[in-house]
């Protein structure tokens, strides 16, 4: 049996509403415990410079550039994932010399794989000096130099997941944060995986235009407007829905779209229900209609965008990942502890079915030396 590391992961999605953290053990093949999670919210000077850094992102050609916001702001993510772990092992009463590594995903401004050009931001090798622990980082950039899509990346870990699940037929495990992907899984050979389309990002940014607030809290207001079924058929127009996986989005892809002529009860209702709509298209251009689909991500705390989601994909079951004992909240933090394991073992982290890579590929760099 291969050595059993423990992992502490760590995660800011497209969102940008914290950092998740997250400890498991696992030898990188199986999941042998799952240890606390915990959670640092981005202050709201630290989620407008991140939507600063966003907007300067854009005119990037050369990834290891920092021009206008993106130095502050690595900066500050490169403090608050510091921070969040130094918390963490603190709450949790865990020793440092009891963790083996940290998977350090960073905070994404820029995804063109069609340019052969991913960006996260945050030092990784500051971060490990600061933590004085391994920390691997810049996990997507191998699978994207290589042609790849560089997104997702948990599908690996979802299958890990999968293995305890009885069903009688295919899974698909979404998860919902900025953007939207999926898993899909049948048995252990087959794997594919891509973004769907826009997750909470449109939302949230409709929210906070709207109505000051960050995002749909419960998906109470959408739940009290009317969705634009029109509008919604409209937006499904965009080819991106039709291509077959793998595929793969920025966080920005869909910002053109408005609904800003709407009540913001409608507006919401609308976004939610594109939301849920560009999860069920996925299914024709899969092997076979999934039994089941299991929601994980700020998504699943909305039970608005859930119930959507089960009308369209129906007789399918849709249920939360808390459901069957995973961490909805937790699970890509998880992961990147997962993806981290797997990086210094060299074992895949992408496959030709999830990013559309040539060939199975690892990735990820690490600072601070190796695990002892």
């Amino acid at each position: 049996m291969t050595k059993t590391l423990r992992a502490i992961g760590l995660m800011s999605g497209t969102s940008m509403d914290g950092v998740d953290v997250a400890m498991i053990e696992t030898d990188g093949e199986q999941v042998t415990a799952f240890g606390p999670s915990g959670y640092r919210p981005y202050s709201a000077d630290e989620r407008s410079l991140l939507r600063d850094a966003l907007a300067d992102a854009i005119v990037l050609f050369d990834r290891d550039e920092r021009p206008g916001a993106l130095a502050p702001a690595e900066r500050t993510v490169t403090n608050a994932h510091a921070e969040a772990v130094e918390a963490f092992l603190s709450t949790h009463g865990i020793a440092r010399e009891n963790v083996d590594l940290i998977g350090f995903h960073g905070q994404t401004v820029l995804h063109r794989p069609e340019q052969r050009l991913t960006v996260q931001i945050g030092d990784g090798e500051e971060l490990a000096a600061r933590l004085g622990l391994p920390v691997v980082y810049d996990m997507r950039a191998a699978d994207v130099a290589a042609g790849g899509q560089g997104a997702p990346l948990v599908p690996v870990y979802h299958r890990a997941l999968a293995r305890g699940v009885a069903d009688n037929g295919p899974l698909v495990v979404v998860n919902i944060g900025g953007v939207s992907n999926i898993t899909y899984i049948d048995g252990d050979e087959t794997l594919i995986a891509c973004d769907t389309g826009p997750g909470n990002a449109l939302l949230d940014d409709f929210m906070l235009r709207n109505t000051g607030r960050s995002f749909d809290a419960g998906g109470e207001l959408g739940a009290q407007g009317q969705a634009d079924e029109i509008w919604v058929e409209r937006a499904l127009q965009n080819p991106f829905f039709t291509a077959a996986p793998p595929k793969s989005l920025d966080r920005n892809h869909f910002a053109a779209l408005t609904v800003e002529g709407k009540s913001p009860a409608d507006g919401a209702a609308t976004l939610t229900a594109f939301t849920a709509a560009s999860i069920a298209a996925i299914v024709p251009l899969l092997p076979k209609s999934p039994w089941t689909f299991i929601v994980a991500g700020g998504g699943a705390q909305n039970p608005t965008l859930l119930s959507m989601l089960r009308d369209r994909v129906a007789p399918a079951s849709v249920k939360s990942a808390d459901v069957l004992g995973w961490s909805a909240d937790a699970m890509e933090a998880q992961a990147f502890a997962f993806l981290a394991v797997r990086s210094i073992k060299r074992l895949p982290l992408t496959f030709p079915g999830t990013t559309g890579v040539a060939a199975a590929l690892t990735g990820g760099l690490c600072a601070g030396g190796s695990p002892s």
